[in-house]
């Protein structure tokens, strides 16, 4: 039997873009049986089905009753989670349905979390004296131990672990990735750019400055915007 696939956050940058080379490219990917799209009203709704072919979900991914329905009611054993990095409610919810759904059926069932990449840097208490590769055996012992320098960084971490933890105990498969940046227009129906540039522009503004990111910490002092 083939996989049943949910996305999450269809309307969002990383969601939209995702589903739009799904779209372009599924002649090429394994094959799957139903792919599903959570949505959050009728209009995002008619544009999943009408651009991606995709079956709409509203569900309120706090609810944990709400989550279990829909993920065990479809038979759904893959899961892209695109919309939260921090928090654990949503993640937890889908991980236990679809171990539900692994014991109903015997399939093997994913979830896929996406992370950021900040959570693996010195701002997260990750080490810096080395490259930090994701092929590295000790990485999940290494994010586990380290404590960072922000609150919210240190959500993030754990957020990570929780999920690991949890789809381990219960035999799930999980996968934490972390798009390394993101950058140009969606090409999705929903958000045209990254709300993380919105967020690097409006903060740069306010600042008075930006930094780049090739080399060392070098500073370039901007002039005031409206």
């Amino acid at each position: 039997m083939s996989h049943r696939v949910l996305i999450t956050g269809a309307s969002g940058y990383l969601g939209g873009t995702l589903m739009a080379r799904l779209a372009a490219s599924r002649a090429d990917l394994p094959p799957f049986e139903t792919l599903f799209a959570s949505v959050r009203n009728d209009a995002q709704a008619e544009s999943v089905r009408s651009l991606y072919g995709a079956e709409p979900l509203s569900v309120d991914f706090r609810d944990a009753r709400a989550v279990r329905d829909a993920v065990v009611g479809h038979r759904i054993t893959v899961v892209f989670y695109l919309i939260d990095a921090i928090g654990t409610d949503g993640q937890l919810h889908l991980i236990r349905a679809l171990a539900e759904v692994k014991k109903a059926t015997g399939l093997p069932v994913h979830f896929l979390h996406t992370t950021g990449a900040k959570l693996f840097s010195s701002h997260a208490g990750a080490p810096t004296d080395r490259p930090l590769l994701d092929t590295d055996p000790d990485l999940y012992d290494i994010q586990r131990a380290q404590k960072a320098r922000f609150p919210l960084a240190q959500k993030g971490v754990e957020a990570n672990c929780k999920i690991i933890d949890a789809a381990e105990e219960l035999g799930v498969r999980s996968y934490i990735f972390a798009p390394c940046i993101v950058y140009g227009k969606n090409e999705g129906f929903g958000n045209p750019v990254s709300i993380q540039t919105v967020a690097i522009v409006r903060a740069a503004k306010a600042a008075g400055r930006v930094y780049r990111v090739d080399e060392g910490r070098p500073v370039r002092t901007i002039p005031s915007c409206p």
